[in-house]
C-alpha cells in the first residue's frame, strides 16, 4: 500500500517514515500542505496521514480540497490541536480517524490498518481466499495452515491484490503500490514478484488478463 505523509516536524516525520516503511508500506514524505495538495493532485494514494498545522497551506484547508474534489482517500489526521471543537472541524471537514499527538506508534499503525481495511470493504481482520490466510498486522501468511515466508515486495503484491478479488490492476497500479518517490523501479520486478508468489502460494491464485493486468478472481 502506498502512503502519503504530511508533517512539517522533522524529528517527526523520520521517526514515522522509518515505522511505515519498516512495516512495508512504500511512502511519500511532504513537508508544507502546498507541497501535499500537489501529490494529492497527481498521485494515488491508499491513506493520507495528515497534520493540521503545516505552512503554506493549513492541513484542514488540504482535507477540505480533497473532499471537494470528491476525492475518497481515506485521512488519518494526526496532529496536537487537542481541543474538541477542532477534532469535531477535522471530521467535519472529511477526516476518517483523528488521533493526537504524543501518540503511541502500535496505535498509529492500528489506526492505519483499520482505515486500510474499511476503504476494501472489509470488517474482519484477517484475509482469508481458499487455503490462503493472511494477517496484515502480523504480515503472516499460511496456506492450509503451513506458515509461508514472503518477501516484502511480494506482500505488497499479494495484498493489493488480495483487497480486491476480481479488480484487475495494471503493472504500473502495482508498481504504485510497491514504489515510493524515491525509490527505483525495475521494469520486469512486478512480474517478478507474481512469480514468486505463484510459486509460494499456488499458479492459479493471481490470473493475468492479457494486455491489462493481474488479479485475484472472486469466489
Amino acid at each position: 500500500m502506498r502512503l502519503l505523509l504530511v508533517e512539517d516536524d522533522t524529528m517527526i516525520g523520520e521517526v514515522v517514515l522509518d515505522l511505515l516503511r519498516a512495516e512495508n508500506y512504500a511512502v511519500d514524505w511532504v513537508k508544507d500542505g502546498a507541497m501535499a495538495d500537489t501529490a494529492l493532485q497527481t498521485q494515488t494514494y491508499d491513506l493520507v496521514v495528515l497534520d493540521l498545522g503545516l505552512p503554506k497551506k493549513d492541513g484542514l484547508e488540504v482535507l477540505r480540497t480533497l473532499r471537494a474534489r470528491k476525492d475518497r482517500t481515506p485521512v488519518l489526521v494526526a496532529t496536537a490541536r487537542d481541543a474538541v471543537a477542532q477534532r469535531i472541524a477535522g471530521l467535519d471537514a472529511g477526516a476518517d480517524d483523528y488521533v493526537l499527538k504524543p501518540y503511541d506508534l502500535d496505535e498509529l499503525l492500528a489506526r492505519i490498518r483499520a482505515l486500510l481495511r474499511r476503504a476494501s470493504g472489509r470488517a474482519e481482520p484477517m484475509f482469508e481466499y481458499k487455503s490462503i490466510s493472511i494477517n496484515p498486522a502480523t504480515r503472516e501468511v499460511a496456506v492450509e495452515g503451513a506458515p509461508v515466508t514472503l518477501s516484502a515486495r511480494e506482500w505488497a503484491v499479494l495484498e493489493a491484490l488480495i483487497a480486491r478479488p476480481g479488480v484487475v490492476l495494471s503493472r504500473a497500479q502495482l508498481e504504485e503500490k510497491l514504489y515510493s518517490w524515491r525509490d527505483e523501479v525495475s521494469s520486469n520486478a512486478v512480474e517478478v514478484y507474481i512469480h514468486g508468489l505463484r510459486k509460494k502460494l499456488g499458479s492459479d491464485l493471481i490470473q493475468n488478463v492479457r494486455g491489462v493486468g493481474y488479479m485475484v478472481p472472486k469466489l
